[in-house]
């Protein structure tokens, strides 16, 4: 998986110009129910922000692309939800994920909506608390208000802290070597 990540993120520093549209489609990928159990994106945001740190990168396309993203991943999996009802928990690979769709059922049941919005910063709720939403019939305009502001925080927040992880790195690097 580590591979993987590395290839993408050398390719978002070579291509930066598609930052904004890479960072979107991840980010839409990582919020999308099925989606976000296969592809490493929270990884590969934090390696983006990394990039950031050592000036290979704008931040704001990347935030704006990720924010994006995030916005058309969650609805989308709220609408599968309010589609299909508990029938889109039994679909693949969810279905193979019996305890990562009980944590989220349980999180759901206890917070509402706020587990929309705790849900972008915890990978595990991530991949079906917006499913969750939907099956539960959470009225619309109270998962967009959470939700939003859910995505732009957590589109800021991970490639940020990759960012200053980065910062930290370098900074501490520079001390070791005198740089």
């Amino acid at each position: 998986m580590d591979g993987i990540v590395e290839t993408i993120v050398d390719f978002i520093r070579d291509n930066s110009a598609w930052a904004l549209w890479i960072a979107m489609i991840f980010a839409a990928a990582e919020t999308t129910a099925f989606l976000s159990i296969l592809i490493p994106s929270t990884a590969i945001l934090f390696g983006v922000g990394a990039l950031v740190s050592t000036g290979g990168l704008n931040f704001t396309p990347i935030w704006i692309g990720a924010s994006i993203g995030a916005i058309m991943g969650s609805f989308f999996s709220y609408w599968l939800g309010w589609r299909f009802g508990a029938r889109a928990l039994e679909m693949r690979p969810l279905r193979d994920h019996r305890a990562l769709v009980a944590r989220g059922t349980d999180a759901f049941a206890r917070w509402g909506s706020l587990a929309v919005l705790i849900g972008h910063f915890f990978g595990p709720l991530r991949a079906v608390v917006f499913v969750m939403a939907g099956v539960s019939r959470l009225p619309f305009w109270k998962f967009a208000a959470v939700n939003i502001v859910g995505c732009i925080a957590w589109a800021w927040a991970t490639p940020k802290s990759g960012e200053i992880g980065g910062d930290v790195l370098g900074y501490l690097w520079n001390l070791v070597t005198g740089g």
